[in-house]
């Protein structure tokens, strides 16, 4: 492949970029409610230290999408009760950290072995199958944006009303339960509503490179600010602005939108790493001056 090659699938569509716009308008409302709300929940993702649970999640629905289009039925119904399952088995047998992660990584071989054969067996178009691992722009149709947006809103509204306790059971769980908090429901409650907006994630980004949306903003968040408003809000902001912002640009051209994504997702991290450690050499500085 030439640079002229090269230019024309990262650029190629700029001439008819309204209408291109125009009909992946679905893709771009269900990549803003995946960036902020995945934005939101990536926060206690890191504080739970449960980003390897993220891709457990992600290869169960990625198995579930795969039965589904194998026979037939909708995908996003099958994305949705893969990623359940592990949520609820995570949830329920992985209680401490050590077995959850094993837990985690008896399922991921699983998960992604039942997808590949499902995929294989599969006779129609390749680029379906492809979507389910990387992500496909115009793979979210007029009926399945309600139901992707339906499930964002589920998830928002679960989040605000577990909201504080299951900030303390993140923060400090030993104490949460001997102030009575309820922790294996909170517990599980959260890891429902991860496998709900993980199965919105592989429809937008891809089994594969869920933790872009759902795990780095969260992370780049939490390098620059560290108060319990500000690192919600921008966990919410970096996630939107990488998933809006990489499908806007993936539109210019014919690549898949995953790289860019990734990319936009990535690039934040690197600098509000870079200026939380310079504020950290500030910081020093200032005590030993």
């Amino acid at each position: 492949m030439n640079w002229d090659e090269i230019g024309d699938a990262m650029f190629g569509g700029l001439p008819v970029y309204g209408e291109i716009l125009a009909l992946v308008s679905n893709s771009v409302w269900a990549g803003a409610v995946l960036g902020l709300v995945g934005g939101l929940i990536g926060v206690f993702v890191i504080q739970r230290d449960m980003a390897f649970a993220v891709h457990g999640i992600s290869e169960l629905s990625f198995a579930g999408a795969a039965a589904a289009l194998l026979i037939g039925f909708d995908v996003v119904t099958g994305s949705i009760v893969g990623s359940l399952v592990a949520a609820a088995l995570i949830g329920w047998f992985g209680a401490r950290a050590r077995e959850r992660n094993s837990i985690i990584g008896v399922l991921m071989p699983f998960g992604l072995g039942l997808g590949i054969l499902f995929l294989s067996l599969y006779d129609g178009r390749s680029a379906n199958r492809f979507s389910l691992l990387t992500g496909q722009i115009v793979s979210v149709q007029s009926g399945q944006l309600g139901w992707l947006i339906g499930i964002g809103a589920v998830v928002l509204l679960g989040l605000v009303l577990v909201w504080r306790p299951l900030r303390f059971d993140s923060l400090d769980p030993q104490a949460a339960a001997a102030r009575g908090v309820p922790t294996t429901a909170v517990s599980l409650t959260f890891m429902l509503l991860l496998g709900l907006i993980v199965a919105v994630a592989v429809h937008i980004i891809g089994a594969l490179l869920v933790m872009a949306l759902l795990v780095t903003p969260a992370a780049a968040a939490m390098r620059v600010a560290s108060g319990p408003v500000s690192v919600p809000v921008l966990s919410a902001l970096f996630g939107f602005v990488s998933a809006v912002g990489g499908i806007l640009l993936a539109i210019a051209g014919t690549l898949p939108v995953s790289p860019y994504i990734t990319t936009i997702s990535f690039a934040i991290y690197l600098v509000c790493r870079a200026v939380g450690s310079r504020r950290g050499r500030y910081a020093r500085a200032s005590e030993n001056a």
